[in-house]
């Protein structure tokens, strides 16, 4: 499997039809989608203005490229830091991860920095601002199972039903439609 950098280089090689540049832009998504990769997908169609068909406006690739590689890069200096840390703690002895961990205390991986199962409602900031907000949230306090204001939006304005059209209901964020954080046990 290729890695983001290399689907990243082949969206911005102009030598390369458009369907293949907009392949490799969704082949991105695969290696990094903090909203999942539907709802992802769609911000960087609404953020970016992709055309259908995409040849209209090759260069709208290149833009929602850059958007998602600006969100990724931050994610990957989080995820540096954790290890240095964990790193440390584990020379020192402490082998379990510190309660305040951010949002790995509550979320797991990449694919859930900011997840919105309803693909069409996600938030509308540039994806750098959401990934950073979440990065530097607190964690939800201990004995909790989630947090009283929205990690992404800031809205206490509670969550709302929608339903998957596979028998499950997710709660999301009323605001922004960000599933609210949950705290590992």
């Amino acid at each position: 499997m290729s890695s983001f950098d290399t689907h990243r280089r082949r969206v911005h090689d102009e030598g390369l039809p458009a369907g293949v540049r907009h392949t490799n832009l969704r082949s991105c998504l695969v290696h990094f989608s903090p909203y999942g990769f539907r709802a992802t997908y769609h911000h960087l169609c609404l953020s970016a203005r992709i055309p259908t068909p995409v040849d209209r406006d090759p260069a709208s690739l290149v833009r929602a490229v850059e958007e998602l590689h600006h969100a990724r890069r931050l994610w990957v200096e989080s995820e540096r830091a954790f290890a240095a840390r964990r790193a440390a703690s584990k020379a020192r002895g402490f082998r379990q991860v510190a309660a305040d961990e951010s949002w790995r205390a509550w979320q797991r991986g990449w694919q859930n920095i900011a997840y919105c199962p309803d693909p069409r409602s996600h938030p509308t900031e540039p994806l750098a601002v959401v990934v950073e907000r979440v990065l530097r949230s607190p964690a939800p306090p201990a004995g909790t199972r989630a947090t009283p204001a929205c990690r992404v939006c800031g809205g206490g304005d509670g969550t709302r039903p929608w339903h998957d059209g596979r028998g499950r209901i997710h709660q999301l964020c009323a605001r922004c439609g960000v599933v609210p954080a949950v705290r590992r046990t």
